[in-house]
């Protein structure tokens, strides 16, 4: 009897416990539905921090709230925290915002508000919460572009992190766990960054704003070092130049040296400067930025547009030796023949061009590589070729064996054929370039055929450049015996001078 009274008093007991637990959860809701249809949502936002920061006297979490923007700019540790906890979903997150803008390759994940991340960062458990809020605010007449009677009520959306900890591992988020963040989101971004080609925008180029002096495009080329046909020490002594130059921040900064190298890519068209380029692009995964000199007519713009460009970016100058007339180097030439009115052409200056790649400009950055382009290295101006400005010189040849044997394989899918050694005889003579070698094994799928196309191309190359050799051999011989006939005219002439002077003095 007492066990079975005893029972139904615990039973009685746990009814009472569910029947108030039912009743403070019905209360709280209750509130909570009334609290949200009848309370403003700034008022709500204001009893909810009152709310927090009473309970927060007698908690030991600390919170820190990171905000999208930083008064007019944004905030890099918000932009950062959104790219690292997307990495960092966890079993129990219910919602995830996703989008993949167009022309992007990958997925953009990010959190939706009120979700909750926990990440643990060297044995201490980190809450993130992704949180925002409507703000209402009041524009008038004078504050828009646009014709208004009297204030206009609107609505923006505030949004920001909450990143919740022990007090006591204050000075660890502060100092170790934040910067982290902000490093992995660098690299993270880098991972699947869609690189773009940027060409200067002429017609905002006089704006004030600098975001509008560029135009990009995404930069869809595939060529990578494995597909350059290049010598292969050529090629890994420019990628560890490249990997070299990206870890020394610290040093140049040590040297007191601006973080920029520059690269004089030369030698006839077709060698393969453009892909070289664009092979540094996505071996860095480096934005290019294309700057065309002849468009330009005065310093300034070249100035806004460098200074335009962002970091971790390579600036192109294609064919320097012809894209441009430096003009203090030409001041007796436009002296001698000035051009007619409303003709004078661009007005950017050899000192303004060196100063913004080598001068004090060029500081006005991190990170950048500076890539010139040229078919006649000897027409540049030696001021040009210095290290500091051009640092590094790579010679792009003509067709080399193992040039061919990396085309061969990339085009035939082939790395042995029996013809391999009659093409790597001709090549060593006949100065085709790769691009040519390309366009003759692109004309059959068949290897052989492939081959045999190759073969019969660079014969009739080599008996051209004999043909043009002997031409220019015969022109020049021409061109001396010429020479040589009017040096024995001269003296005829002044005998027959003084002959007639001697006649009229008789």
């Amino acid at each position: 009897m007492e066990s079975t009274s005893s029972s139904e008093s615990n039973l009685a007991t746990a009814k009472a416990v569910l029947s108030a637990a039912a009743s403070v959860t019905a209360t709280v809701m209750l509130a909570r539905s009334i609290t949200q249809d009848l309370l403003p949502e700034d008022l709500r936002y204001y009893f909810s921090s009152a709310l927090q920061g009473f309970l927060a006297r007698f908690s030991s979490q600390l919170t820190l709230v990171i905000k999208e923007y930083d008064g007019l700019v944004s905030n890099q540790i918000y932009d950062a925290a959104q790219t690292y906890l997307s990495a960092k979903t966890s079993p129990t997150t219910r919602r995830l915002r996703v989008a993949k803008p167009e022309g992007e390759d990958n997925l953009n994940v990010s959190m939706e508000p009120w979700e909750e991340i926990v990440d643990m960062f060297d044995g201490v458990k980190l809450r993130w919460v992704m949180a925002s809020r409507r703000v209402e605010t009041s524009v008038g007449a004078n504050q828009g572009w646009w014709m208004m009677e009297g204030p206009v009520a609107m609505e923006s959306e505030t949004r920001y992190f909450e990143l919740s900890f022990h007090k006591r591992h204050k000075d660890m988020v502060m100092g170790t766990y934040l910067p982290h963040v902000v490093e992995e989101a660098k690299l993270m971004k880098q991972e699947k960054k869609t690189l773009k080609l940027f060409t200067p925008c002429w017609e905002n180029i006089y704006h004030d704003s600098l975001s509008d002096a560029w135009t990009p495009v995404n930069l869809d080329h595939p060529a990578t070092f494995e597909t350059l046909a290049m010598e292969a020490g050529t090629k890994e002594f420019i990628m560890e130049d490249l990997m070299r130059f990206v870890k020394r921040r610290e040093f140049y900064r040590k040297v007191g040296k601006a973080w920029k190298r520059g690269y004089l890519l030369y030698g006839p068209p077709g060698t393969g400067k453009s892909s070289l380029i664009a092979a540094m692009a996505n071996y860095l995964k480096f934005d290019i930025y294309d700057l065309e000199l002849t468009e330009l007519t005065r310093n300034s713009e070249l100035r806004k547009l460098l200074v335009a460009t962002a970091n971790r970016s390579i600036l192109v100058v294609e064919d320097i030796d012809c894209t441009i007339e430096f003009h203090d180097r030409m001041a007796e030439a436009r002296a001698a023949y000035p051009a007619p009115q409303g003709k004078q052409g661009n007005q950017v200056t050899l000192s303004g061009f060196l100063n913004f790649i080598d001068g004090l400009w060029s500081s006005c950055g991190d990170e950048r590589i500076i890539v010139f382009t040229t078919n006649h290295k000897e027409k540049l101006d030696p001021a040009l070729l210095r290290p500091g400005r051009m640092d590094v010189h790579v010679h792009m040849s003509y067709c080399t064996p193992c040039g061919f044997r990396l085309l061969a394989s990339n085009y035939l899918g082939i790395k042995v054929h029996v013809l391999f050694e009659e093409i790597e005889d001709l090549v060593c003579t006949a100065e085709v370039t790769p691009a040519e070698v390309a366009e003759q094994l692109m004309k059959s799928e068949k290897p052989e055929d492939a081959l045999r196309d190759v073969i019969e191309f660079m014969k009739e190359k080599i008996k051209e450049n004999e043909e043009l050799k002997a031409k220019k051999a015969e022109q020049e011989l021409l061109a001396e015996k010429e020479e040589k006939v009017e040096v024995r005219e001269v003296p005829n002439i002044n005998v027959e001078e003084d002959k007639y002077a001697d006649d009229e003095e008789n």
